[in-house]
């Protein structure tokens, strides 16, 4: 949720960053927020300057009714009294109002920064940089279910029975090597100076509405019925509420915090559910990094948090390639984002494996989580995001990547002390 000084001060500016991100039937809501505010504030200070004759007739009425001035102070009770019966009406008025501009600035996006490529959609998205060399075999790779069967590692069909579509049964050296890519992003993170975290899995309403669009909640989140709870679909959820309603001090920040949840998601939209293979699915865990700063420090921590996904899967036999999100492809609270996408031997092409994401303080407004400085001035901390690793989407990479020519898989040495030792998986 962006300042509504901006809209106050800016309406211009605001437009043409609705304008920017293709949203054009969001523009009348800028219009409707600022005439609503306007109004808002002319109703409040009513409602003060009738709150504040009222205390000033009131002390006079007292003075009146110690000189025993007994008729006066009655004119003046009636004056009070008519006072006091409009009161009602603007604090109904008011409430009324805050709720309506609120319900506005919840669908109006945040300002992107001034360098995010201008598209309509991810199609215009743009690599900015490669690392590794991405190779193809001389030998064909199969689709990254057949390999996880291979190992009697996958099974879906029994998944589908019990669960549906979009769920799966991991076992064996597949199993272990899902976990231990998990334990070791674990440790990766803490040895960056993150604190380990496990997060509640379910959240209250207020907690989703202040992390993400309403939009994204429709197609994204599970609702647990009869209660006002959601389950997760990521734990940066999660991590961002635990602040809500918090005012920290300036030397707590920056707070920097690794977490592991299961995540669940309806993937409603376009994409849909994968039939076959475990790409885009309705469960799956995963390793978050989330930060809390102040203003001045979240571009430097954008960079360094998707430097640390390169590295990551670098240390893993993974080429990578960072693409810049145009402005269409950026949700609401976004103000600058990219994607870290893994090299696919067999497709002979890159997909998101990370996503790294600085929302300012979108998520910190809608929160209330701000950070007392030493001036004693108090101000909204930005909040960012990104993914270490999503496995078993990130598997998919990690096989194909590492696949022999004989059907066996090698273990990195980076990850071998969380599988035993072991250099190589086989059939």
């Amino acid at each position: 949720m962006i300042d509504i000084k901006l809209i106050r001060e800016n309406k211009d500016l605001v437009k043409e960053n609705i304008k920017k991100k293709f949203q054009d039937k969001k523009l009348p809501l800028v219009d409707e927020v600022y005439e609503m505010d306007i109004l808002y504030r002319k109703t409040k200070t009513e409602a003060d300057e009738a709150r504040s004759m009222i205390n000033a007739l009131s002390k006079e009425i007292g003075n009146l009714m110690r000189d025993k001035k007994i008729d006066e102070a009655s004119k003046i009770k009636d004056q009070v009294s008519t006072i006091k019966a409009k009161i009602p009406e603007l604090e109904k008025e008011e409430e009324r109002l805050e709720k309506e501009i609120k319900t506005r600035m919840m669908l109006i996006p945040n300002i992107i920064a001034n360098d995010v490529p201008i598209g309509e959609d991810d199609s215009k998205n743009v690599e900015e940089q490669k690392f590794g060399e991405p190779k193809v075999p001389d030998f064909e790779i199969p689709y990254h279910a057949d390999i996880m069967a291979s190992f009697n590692g996958l099974d879906k069909d029994a998944a589908g029975r019990v669960s549906g579509n979009g769920f799966y049964y991991l076992m064996g050296d597949i199993a272990r090597l899902h976990s231990s890519v998990l334990s070791y992003a674990r440790d990766f993170m803490i040895d960056k100076g993150f604190t380990y975290c496990i997060p509640p899995y379910m959240i209250h309403s207020d907690a989703v509405d202040g992390v993400m669009s309403f939009e994204e909640k429709e197609n994204m989140m599970y609702k647990i019925e009869g209660e006002d709870l959601y389950l997760i679909g990521t734990s940066e959820h999660s991590m961002i509420a635990k602040f809500k309603d918090q005012l920290l001090k300036e030397t707590e920040l920056p707070i920097t915090m690794t977490s592991y949840s299961p995540c669940f998601r309806k993937e409603v939209g376009a994409h849909g559910i994968e039939e076959r293979g475990v790409y885009r699915i309705h469960q799956f865990e995963k390793q978050e990094m989330v930060v809390l700063c102040k203003p001045e420090e979240s571009d430097v921590w954008y960079d360094k948090m998707w430097q640390y996904s390169v590295e990551l899967f670098r240390s893993l036999n993974i080429p990578v390639r960072k693409l810049v999100c145009c402005s269409g492809d950026l949700a609401d609270l976004k103000y600058r984002s990219c994607d870290i996408e893994a090299w696919s031997p067999r497709q002979k092409k890159y997909f998101e494996v990370c996503s790294c994401s600085n929302l300012t303080d979108a998520q910190a407004r809608r929160l209330g989580i701000r950070y007392k400085k030493e001036d004693g001035t108090k101000q909204y901390v930005h909040t960012l995001n990104n993914t270490v690793i999503a496995p078993p989407r990130m598997l998919i990479a990690f096989l194909e990547n590492n696949l022999q020519k004989d059907g066996s898989i090698i273990i990195p040495e980076a990850l071998r002390p969380y599988m035993g030792g072991k250099e190589k998986i086989e059939k």
